[in-house]
């Protein structure tokens, strides 16, 4: 006899005069609406025990297959259960099933971010013993950091059409694994500069697909009141990735190797795509999980073929005339490009300034390195917080950003010119200067970086791969050119800070003239 016992949600049974127990009824059986393997509310619990099972007018006999799989019911509407002879069956694992998905896929991909900078920063560490073993100045030390960049920019635009067609998901966790095995082939380049740098811009596309497919997923998925935690957590997963990767790069290096943080590293993102697989964009569907599983080449070629296809036509779809007439997308691509400068400058040749300028060894440099993106965690939620209180009360989308992407500016802008004019300060209150005013420009994950899916949570992500394209362009020629004024003017205050200083005041002016996050529809006849 079974004892077949089943809680699920959302289940209706047959027809209104069936008591549930009439085995006369045609329709007696259940037929569900919908029955989730991870369901978070109510409980979902599954007993089988027996060797055979009723259902929608079919007896499947107890023969067990070799997945260990039911079929119950003989139509478009059966649904695949789990046996166990006499043993229970639990859905309770794992623990985080009951945490909502769009969490779930905000913290897997904060954690990408994660593993994005540990793998951008881990050559500002390494440039200084490998320099020192091949013999590289200044200049060389600068085209082989910006050769990142140059991968950078080259897949932006790219990363927004394919998140557009294919989702953030799967765009993220390609991006994900192919940097990752770039990462791992650089020491094997490192005695031949093009084939470094040619790994490095392998680096890079992998990289640049990130912040479109992740800004992809929040547009779609995320309620425009949660926008800008959920931007800070991601986002922020840069800063947390700039301070792990800093701190794990000099023992490594001292211990193992300059190599063997490029190892670790690219090894940490293969992983991360492993446990990426699992995590669903929506709750799975018993029957969808196992139908999923069971789709052939063919199908799943044919799938791919339709894909590029639809990818050919939306090329034509996207409204790129539309996009350049809006003011407020000229004012993101110019304050992307200001932002970058600062930033990409910075983060590569901070550990080098604090090395020269303090004496520091390369352990020493690198934990003062941390202290800017440290902060930056901190800043960064306490930006969120605020920009979202901001919302809720009422105030202006436009006005909220503009307040914070202009804190954004003005803070590393005054804290550099500090740090540029001798007044007789001792070196670690410099430091001090320079991290206060570097984690300030978080306030930019709360502002700029909301405003493409403010603007358009349709076009998003290709919003977002126009403005990385420019700016991943200071990447390309603000890294190397510090190198060249570095080996040129032999002053910090000239190669590293004045530029920076320049993008940052023009960026606040532009951002408070023209920027805007009013939604826009972008027709090509507006």
């Amino acid at each position: 006899m079974a004892n077949l016992q089943i809680k699920p949600e959302n289940w209706r049974f047959c027809a209104p005069y069936c008591n549930g127990v009439n085995s006369s009824c045609r329709n007696h059986g259940f037929r569900p609406n919908i029955l989730r393997l991870f369901a978070a509310k109510p409980r979902l619990e599954l007993r089988v025990r027996s060797t055979s099972v009723k259902g929608k007018g079919d007896v499947v006999e107890g023969e067990r297959s070799s997945e260990g799989l039911k079929r119950i019911g003989g139509s478009d509407e059966s649904v695949s259960v789990l046996e166990s002879d006499d043993e229970e069956v639990g859905l309770n694992w794992p623990p985080w099933k009951d945490i909502p998905q769009r969490y779930k896929l905000i913290g897997t991909t904060s954690l990408a971010f994660v593993i994005c900078n540990m793998d951008k920063v881990n050559l500002s560490i390494a440039i200084i013993p490998m320099s020192h073993q091949f013999g590289w100045n200044s200049s060389t030390a600068g085209v082989v950091q910006s050769s990142f960049f140059w991968g950078y920019a080259l897949s932006q635009l790219p990363g927004g059409w394919l998140a557009k067609i294919f989702g953030g998901k799967r765009v993220l966790e390609v991006g994900v694994l192919a940097w990752s095995i770039a990462t791992i082939f650089v020491p094997f380049s490192a005695g031949f500069i093009p084939g470094l740098v040619l790994s490095r811009i392998l680096v890079g596309i992998g990289e640049g697909v990130s912040p479109s497919a992740a800004t992809d997923l929040i547009a779609r998925s995320i309620p425009l009141e949660e926008r800008s935690r959920a931007i800070a957590f991601v986002f922020g997963g840069l800063s947390v990735g700039s301070v792990i990767g800093l701190l794990l790069a000099p023992p490594l290096i001292q211990t193992f190797g300059w190599e063997s943080v490029f190892y670790l590293f690219g090894i940490f993102g293969i992983i991360w795509c492993l446990g990426f697989e699992f995590v669903e964009e929506k709750p799975s569907v018993v029957g969808e999980y196992f139908l999923r599983r069971s789709l052939n080449v063919a199908s799943m070629s044919q799938s791919w073929r339709n894909s590029f296809e639809e990818l050919a036509g939306s090329l034509k779809d996207v409204p790129w005339k539309a996009f350049f007439q809006s003011p407020a997308v000229w004012a993101m691509i110019y304050a992307h490009f200001c932002g970058s400068w600062g930033h990409y400058t910075c983060l590569s040749w901070l550990p080098t300034y604090f090395s020269e300028e303090l004496n520091l060894n390369l352990t020493e440099a690198a934990w003062v390195s941390v202290l800017p993106p440290l902060a930056s965690v901190v800043v960064t939620n306490l930006a969120a917080q605020f920009a979202d209180y901001l919302i809720s009360r009422g105030v202006e989308n436009t006005r909220v950003r503009k307040i914070c992407q202009t804190i954004a500016f003005l803070s590393p802008a005054a804290s550099m010119t500090l740090s540029s004019i001798d007044f007789g300060l001792p070196p670690w209150e410099v430091v001090g200067i320079l991290c206060a005013g570097l984690a300030l420009s978080s306030f930019a994950l709360s502002g700029l970086y909301c405003t493409h899916q403010d603007i358009s949570t349709e076009y998003a992500s290709v919003l977002l791969g126009i403005t990385n394209t420019v700016g991943a362009v200071p990447g390309i020629v603000g890294v190397a050119l510090t190198g060249y004024l570095l080996d040129s003017t032999h002053s910090w205050s000239l190669s590293l800070f004045a530029p920076s200083i320049f993008f940052y005041l023009t960026g606040t002016v532009v951002w408070l003239v023209f920027a805007s996050s009013k939604p826009q529809s972008f027709k090509e006849e507006d």
